[in-house]
């Protein structure tokens, strides 16, 4: 019986006719928890569940959070033609996604003032259960970090949760609704805070309220 020679990590989730001999330079340099994802089939990736995501959101294991390897290979190739378009993944947020300006000022205290807020959906989501919605919660304010620990506050965090209990919580249900900070080792965007919502089984006609009828990128790419 002859052996199959395996094809090169760039080339799997790609069909036969749109493979290239050569790595295409989003896909250069991967770092070793990019590069395992995108060596992976599509039909070996296993959906990330609810319970899932809230034991690795409560556990604090966010770095475990993976996309789709296909999905993955997208995010990279879109990102990279940003960076060579707007000069920075920050500046194309800025102006194209939230259409703020630099320098960012906000209006009120924490949570005060709408327009010092933008709800948004995860542009490039995770590998997770359809059911559940991804949004990030950009503000103009600033989420108060522990320097010594590289986390929230305790007054921050208290912030957070009681903005989330009344936005999202009354609506879909607390058991329904969980929030997280990325480490700052983990941002893709950085300088403009925000943090992240995800809603399990949310209706939704809520979600395009709360989102004013934003579309995620992927879906449009």
């Amino acid at each position: 019986m002859g052996s199959t020679t395996p094809l090169p990590y760039w080339q799997i989730n790609v069909p036969p006719s749109q493979r290239e001999a050569v790595c295409p330079p989003f896909l250069a340099n991967l770092s070793a928890k990019d590069l395992a994802i995108i060596s992976t089939p599509d039909a070996s990736y296993r959906t990330i569940t609810w319970p899932e995501v809230r034991q690795i959101i409560a556990e604090n294991r966010i770095d475990t959070f993976q996309r789709l390897p296909s999905d993955l290979r997208r995010y990279l190739a879109y990102n990279w033609m940003l960076k060579k378009e707007y000069g920075s993944i920050m500046e194309f947020v800025l102006s194209k996604r939230l259409g703020w300006k630099e320098p960012i000022q906000a209006e009120g205290k924490p949570f005060e003032k709408d327009s010092d807020i933008k709800i948004l959906y995860n542009d490039w989501p995770y590998g997770i259960d359809k059911k559940i919605v991804h949004l990030v919660i950009w503000t103009k304010f600033e989420l108060e970090d522990d320097p010594l620990t590289d986390d929230l506050t305790a007054k921050a965090r208290k912030e957070i949760d009681d903005f989330v209990d009344e936005t999202f919580g009354r609506k879909v249900g607390k058991e329904n609704v969980i929030w997280f900070k990325n480490w700052k080792s983990l941002k893709s965007v950085h300088a403009v805070e925000h943090f992240h919502v995800m809603l399990y089984d949310a209706d939704p006609a809520f979600v395009e309220e709360i989102t004013n009828g934003d579309v995620p990128l992927s879906q449009k790419v």
